[in-house]
């Protein structure tokens, strides 16, 4: 996944093979679904995210098919994250502070959530413990435990933070001067 539409796939994490993404637009995150609990390639999904507001989908991570909206096309889209609670869903954000769902779980349709309490870009987002948590330019931090409904904290950092992921009930976001906060809670 990256520049021109590249996408890469591996069975192993070794052998790397180029796939046809359909687009030569910058692919910037990528993100597995899965409905629990019978997980399989009938039920879960590949979505990937990128420049003009691309989203492309996949059952298997070689055949994609584009889903980007016209409503979101002028959007650079940076992070996307599925969060399996009681109504599973691909949360993907980008630049202006802009935050799209996807509810059915298969990332087939979006909604462009009108008010994320910023307009600064957000560059990556995460899902744990029941919150989803999305990071961006000046220290920015949001969490929602729907996706929909967010609330801004207050800052920790100015500086810009880029990427975020939940593991071992400890969220851990990075970002720039070698920026790296950790949280138990995501408050």
């Amino acid at each position: 996944m990256g520049e021109s539409g590249n996408i890469l796939t591996s069975d192993n994490g070794t052998t790397w093979t180029s796939v046809t993404s359909g687009t030569t637009k910058g692919l910037r995150a990528i993100a597995y679904g899965c409905r629990l609990p019978a997980c399989t390639r009938s039920i879960s999904t590949f979505v990937t995210v990128g420049e003009s507001g691309t989203i492309l989908t996949s059952s298997d991570g070689i055949s994609w098919e584009d889903r980007t909206d016209t409503d979101v096309a002028s959007k650079k889209l940076r992070g996307i994250t599925y969060g399996s609670s009681d109504d599973p869903k691909f949360v993907a954000v980008g630049r202006t502070g802009t935050i799209l769902t996807s509810s059915n779980g298969y990332g087939t349709s979006w909604t462009r959530i009108d008010d994320s309490g910023t307009r600064k870009k957000l560059n990556g987002i995460t899902y744990g413990n029941s919150t989803f948590v999305t990071v961006g330019n000046s220290g920015t931090i949001l969490t929602s435990t729907d996706g929909t409904t967010w609330t801004s904290l207050t800052p920790v950092t100015t500086e810009g933070l880029r990427g975020i992921t939940y593991g071992n009930n400890t969220f851990v976001a990075v970002g720039e001067s070698s920026t790296i906060f950790t949280s138990d809670n995501a408050t």
